[in-house]
């Protein structure tokens, strides 16, 4: 690093432009913190130690002939290894492509092929992903945990690859993204791109050396990538990594463990705490119910207060994001104070576009633009107030990787990038989502429906997981998801499993159109034996239900749904 350190820790933000700087201010400024560990403080590293593995795995590839521009694909649970895996690529010109754990074998491979990758860091757990065949194409197999080579191809080992200090605008990832609207597109993000988020959230949050994050949502998303990966290195924080799914019980464990300052969440997590944990004690609690109804206020202290404590008692900012908080969670977390933030954003925004902060937030808004983000309301209906979110900023991408045409539809020649999302806006200039614009109902007299409202309503009443709000012929109709507790599809071939299952839906639709509006009634509900395809923030994959079935097709096929459940018994993917 050139320079003063002392000078370019003070003008920190004109010197991170590109991830190569952060790199290097970050290994310089602090060599002997703490850059993460698993919970239980294994595989631990040092800055320095950071920058030496990073440095030695750049020059393992450089011998066989990768160099700056060439793809190195990251495929891997979250890990400590995972960050020097970005960082053996990214600092010296090379692509990073990040690609979701949970992604399919067909999947993992079009990846790939699409991408043009050369080489690939990937666990043991996910290596059964890749035929003998997609190995062999490869000039490099990496086993991410040992950073051993379980594939080379001796012809590449030409040491003729070079690598270069990229320029901000430089591509840096590609992140291929199926969203919830269907085909997976590779969304190109600069180096510019990436250290402006990290400007962002540190502007929205501030952190100090030493602050403990957890990570618990995919490193290859946009969202964690930016939040829980970069912005550390830029203050020095350590990260703290689970080695298993964090089921509730690993997860209030390792708070307690770690006592985090700074996790990001998705909705999903916070509700289910709320729903299956705090509700039920009050409902439980003499105690608590005479409070909730006389003295409020004292309830949420308490409730607050050991809500808090149960998250590690030292949470300076839990971020929620990926997907809209229900409501009726938020003002609850609103009374008690916790420090809960909202952010908006997405994958090819790399991702923030607004946020509201910790003890800034109003329930159902996501906020204002964040930090040198421009953010507009486009093509705004005059009645409602609302329109489509566009974009403007160092945050937007660079476009869809070899994909033109589908840039030039969301992409503006003059840098607006459209969101697709619906919103309206405030007099103080924050925003509220109202849903996306291809989920848009047009009701039968012209009006704007939106599914995500009346699904919120649906997700309140107790005993529902989840729900999609569908248009069919003309009608809505609600596909409902229950709590295995509630509905037992063992069951199905009982005579009065399916009367029980039609008293159920017919009580749903009687509390939810007591609670829309006249357009937004539900005319038929559904209810799903599976829980709904999601993406890697939980957000349902819409398209894949155009023409799903539920309950009414199994009603008419009973064997099936107990020759189904059978089968899934036996091959051991029934739910549990």
């Amino acid at each position: 690093m050139h320079g003063n350190l002392k000078r370019l820790t003070t003008n920190r933000e004109n010197y991170v432009t590109t991830l190569a700087r952060l790199f290097d201010y970050s290994t310089a400024a602090f060599p002997n913190k703490k850059l993460s560990c698993y919970v239980d403080g294994s595989n631990s590293y040092t800055y320095a130690e950071f920058r030496r593995i990073c440095l030695d795995l750049s020059h393992r590839m450089s011998r066989f002939g990768i160099k700056a521009g060439d793809k190195v694909a990251i495929l891997s649970q979250n890990m400590p290894n995972w960050t020097v895996a970005y960082f053996s690529v990214v600092p010296f010109g090379r692509v990073v492509v990040p690609i979701l754990p949970d992604s399919s074998a067909a999947e993992v491979e079009n990846i790939l092929r699409h991408s043009n990758t050369k080489v690939i860091y990937i666990s043991k757990r996910q290596l059964p992903k890749l035929s003998q065949e997609m190995i062999g194409s490869l000039t490099l197999v990496i086993d991410i945990e040992t950073f051993e080579i379980i594939h080379h191809d001796d012809s590449s080992f030409t040491c003729e690859g070079w690598v270069k200090n990229p320029q901000a605008d430089d591509l840096a990832a590609i992140i291929y993204t199926s969203g919830t609207s269907g085909k997976a597109k590779g969304v190109m993000l600069s180096h510019r791109n990436l250290c402006h988020n990290v400007i962002a959230a540190s502007r929205a949050q501030k952190a100090s050396m030493g602050y403990r994050w957890l990570s618990i949502l995919p490193m290859s998303h946009a969202y964690e990538m930016a939040f829980s990966v970069l912005y550390p290195l830029y203050v020095g924080g350590c990260v703290y990594y689970i080695k298993r799914p964090p089921t509730p019980s690993i997860l209030m464990d390792a708070m307690a463990k770690v006592r985090p300052q700074i996790m990001c969440s998705v909705p999903l997590i916070i509700e289910k705490v709320y729903k299956t944990s705090i509700v039920p004690t009050i409902k439980r609690s003499r105690v608590l119910s005479w409070m909730q109804e006389h003295t409020p206020r004292v309830l949420y202290f308490l409730v607050g207060r050991r809500l808090y404590k149960s998250f590690g008692g030292k949470l300076k900012f839990f971020g929620v994001g990926g997907a809209k908080l229900d409501s009726t969670v938020e003002e609850f977390l609103l009374k008690c104070r916790f420090p809960y933030a909202i952010g908006y954003g997405l994958t090819e925004t790399a991702p923030l576009i607004t946020n509201a902060c910790v003890h800034k937030t109003v329930v159902g808004s996501c906020g204002v633009p964040a930090y040198n983000v421009e953010v507009k309301l486009d093509n705004v209906n005059p009645e409602t107030g609302e329109g489509e979110i566009v974009v403007r900023g160092d945050n937007v991408m660079l476009g869809y990787y070899k994909d033109p045409e589908r840039t030039r539809e969301v992409l503006t020649y003059d840098g607006w990038f459209h969101t697709h999302d619906l919103a309206s806006k405030d007099n103080k200039g924050r925003y509220y989502i109202k849903g996306r614009l291809g989920n848009m109902i047009i009701g039968a007299s012209g009006e704007n429906i939106y599914p995500e409202e009346i699904e919120e309503v649906i997700n309140g009443v107790d005993g529902v997981n989840e729900s999609l709000v569908m248009e069919r012929d003309g009608k809505l109709v609600a596909l409902i998801k229950f709590d295995d507790a509630i509905i037992n599809w063992d069951q199905a071939s009982e005579d009065k499993f399916f009367e029980n299952l039609q008293a159920r839906k017919e009580a749903i639709m009687e509390y939810v159109n007591k609670h829309v509006s006249k357009q937004s009634k539900v005319n038929d509900v559904e209810v799903m034996k599976e829980p709904f395809e999601k993406t890697a923030t939980n957000k349902i994959r819409r398209f894949k239900y155009k023409d799903a079935h539920g309950d009414d097709y199994l009603q008419e096929h009973p064997e099936e749904a107990k020759d189904n459940t059978q089968e899934e018994k036996e091959d051991g993917t029934a739910e549990k």
